[in-house]
């Protein structure tokens, strides 16, 4: 598994030719908000709301989020993807001894049902097997990538109000 994304801290971040990593920096910040808006837009369809006036919203939660994250995970590894060069989506995921925590994992709506979620997700949880690791999710209730975590073998662990905490083990 030379020269994965995901195996080994500190070796290259590094998925296909196309496909790159880099850390996430604060000249990201707007990219990361429009990421943001992209998964949430047809949530907010349904608030009364003129379209200013979701982005508004969106731009807020998505500032609270990222606040939350960087206080609760510090140490996590917070990471923009490339596809040739061009910022696509983001992975963020916090490691300690017995766990890899999926924190969130997102893709700007052109690249999505491509694949290259799929594909993140089986790196991921190759290095859980080589490192005899738990996977960990936190996954909203109406999000449907709850079915998907399911295909891939993760088991709903407690049902947390608006989230559902799952887990996979090799």
């Amino acid at each position: 598994m030379a020269d994965t994304w995901l195996a080994f801290q500190g070796q290259t971040k590094h998925l296909t030719d196309e496909v790159t990593f880099k850390a996430i920096s604060p000249t990201d910040m707007a990219f990361l908000s429009e990421l943001y808006r992209t998964t949430r837009w047809q949530e907010v369809l349904q608030a009364p709301w003129d379209d200013e006036q979701r982005i508004a919203f969106l731009k807020q939660q998505f500032e609270a989020q990222h606040t939350h994250y960087q206080s609760h995970y510090p140490h996590a590894e917070k990471l923009i993807i490339l596809q040739d060069d061009l910022p696509i989506g983001r992975i963020y995921l916090d490691r300690d001894e017995v766990s890899i925590c999926l924190i969130d994992v997102a893709l700007l709506p052109e690249h999505r049902n491509k694949g290259l979620g799929t594909q993140l997700l089986k790196e991921l949880l190759t290095e859980a097997e080589l490192t005899q690791k738990k996977v960990v999710i936190h996954v909203e209730n109406f999000n449907p990538a709850y079915h998907w975590y399911l295909k891939h073998g993760f088991k709903q662990m407690e049902d947390k109000g608006v989230y559902q905490y799952m887990e996979w083990h090799p």
